[in-house]
């Protein structure tokens, strides 16, 4: 995430603009230092909750790489139950 002020503002516009379209979707933060376990923790409340017919979408972010902004395939990798899971999108 980006500290500069013009990127903040455009990502509360951007925010701002969404909101109205989410109906009554459930947004959930998760963070920590490397290798604590998110992506399993992820994977696995993903598929309990597509288990009892949500669908769920992940979102993710790695800012320690500022050229790639992290690795999607290995978001997918570590999430492997959510990675075949049609009622899931990585």
């Amino acid at each position: 995430e980006s500290r500069k002020p013009e990127h903040q503002a455009k990502a509360r516009q951007l925010v701002q603009h969404l909101l109205p379209h989410t109906g009554r979707a459930h947004r959930v933060g998760i963070t920590g230092v490397p290798g604590v376990g998110k992506s399993t923790t992820i994977d696995q409340l993903g598929a309990n909750l597509t288990a009892r017919g949500h669908k769920v979408a992940v979102l993710a972010v790695d800012p320690s790489s500022t050229r790639t902004g992290g690795s999607i395939l290995g978001d997918k990798t570590r999430m492997a139950k959510l990675a075949i899971d049609r009622n899931a999108f990585i």
